[in-house]
């Protein structure tokens, strides 16, 4: 008696011959075999510490090293690696053509949603991927993603779990790092060095990768935020809201994370906040934020990013955490996909030379600039 297996494209056929006791046998190892060198994924729905994020990191890169690539962008204050795992066909270079995009979740150490959305995300993506499924293979065949579950592990630490007064927030120094930005508004900016660790961290990231976009993951409230977050009364300043060049951009990719989430386009999800049309808002005209990351994103990366706050509650009871990754899974993956909308195209010279640190500038309500990479990619994708 003979029997035939096939265990997919990426491990060979056997042709097994034998009686049923034996065969039996060698089926069983065969599958002990398969198991020990086949992605397991079973991650929970619960709160993961930051080693047990940084293995299951590890283990992904592991299990899949053409799509994805681990890497850390620098230390928090206390020491602890600020992991990133990028996913995609290229997930260790850029490409050109390849847009980057980027998801940062935990900025506020007790605002902890983030970070399970952004490993279900990462595990969704690469299950998806690995089962043929056509939507991921179309976004990591074309997307660089860049996906940061915790950009403040130190303020993890301490956090407890009060819904919306917990400690935790900043960083090991107590600096909220979502105010400690360099801002181009403000009368006297931070300098770069003295800026906290985190921080520091993640501008020398902007200056590496050619981000497109991204989003930043909170809690607190249920609505998407977008620039600006601050103003110096200047011609940006209209109607109580800091209008940037790029407003009617930011306000539709606003909408579309807020309607393809469960709730969020609603308005008036948490009691504590004041309603929200559509679920989105101009970061300034909810209230002024000096320092913050997505307003340095767009002025100084020329990456279009925007935050989402994702649940009334900062910690939410462990009990929630499958319905808010079904609420948010749509957006999510929507989002992302956005990275796409737009021009995109390279800069030559007259001999074909790609050319470094060129200008490209549009010219309508608003004069934009756009400045070309190494090797002639302008952040135009």
């Amino acid at each position: 008696m003979c029997l035939e297996l096939s265990l997919g494209s990426r491990t060979q056929n056997w042709r097994l011959c034998g009686g049923g006791q034996m065969m039996m046998t060698t089926l069983l190892l065969l599958l002990l075999i398969v198991l020990h060198h086949t992605p397991v994924f079973l991650l929970e729905f619960r709160y993961h510490n930051n080693r047990q994020i940084e293995e299951y990191l590890s283990q992904v890169n592991s299990d899949n090293p053409d799509i994805t690539h681990l890497y850390s962008i620098g230390k928090s204050v206390r020491g602890q690696e600020l992991w990133v795992l990028a996913l995609g066909v290229s997930p260790g270079r850029h490409t050109i053509g390849i847009p980057e995009f980027k998801y940062v979740g935990n900025m506020h150490g007790n605002e902890v949603l983030g970070r399970v959305l952004l490993l279900q995300l990462i595990e969704d993506l690469v299950k998806s991927y690995r089962s043929n499924e056509t939507w991921a293979m179309q976004l990591l065949n074309s997307t660089r993603i860049h996906i940061m579950p915790t950009m403040n592990p130190d303020g993890f630490d301490s956090a407890d779990t009060h819904c919306m007064f917990s400690q935790g927030r900043g960083n090991h120094n107590g600096i909220d790092l979502n105010r400690n930005f360099p801002d181009a508004f403000a009368s006297q900016s931070i300098d770069e060095t003295k800026c906290e660790a985190e921080v520091q961290a993640v501008i020398a990231w902007l200056k590496k990768e050619t981000f497109v976009l991204s989003a930043n993951l909170h809690g607190g409230a249920l609505v998407a935020s977008y620039p600006y977050d601050n103003s110096n009364g200047g011609d940006e300043l209209i109607n109580g809201a800091s209008i940037s060049p790029d407003d009617d951009v930011f306000v539709y990719l606003a909408k579309l994370y807020s309607y393809n989430h469960a709730s969020m386009h609603k308005g008036n999800r948490c009691t504590d906040t004041r309603p929200f049309v559509d679920g989105i808002t101009n970061g300034y005209k909810w209230y002024a934020l000096p320092g913050g990351m997505q307003d340095y994103n767009y002025m100084w990366a020329q990456c279009l990013e925007i935050t989402l706050e994702i649940s009334c509650c900062k910690y939410p009871p462990v009990s929630e955490l499958p319905a808010m990754w079904t609420d948010n899974r749509k957006a999510l993956i929507s989002y992302i996909q956005q990275v796409h909308l737009g021009v995109k195209g390279s800069v030559f010279d007259s001999t074909g030379a790609p050319v470094k640190d060129a200008v490209v500038e549009i010219t309508a309500s608003w004069k934009l600039h756009f400045q070309s990479n190494t090797p002639g990619a302008p952040g135009l994708d």
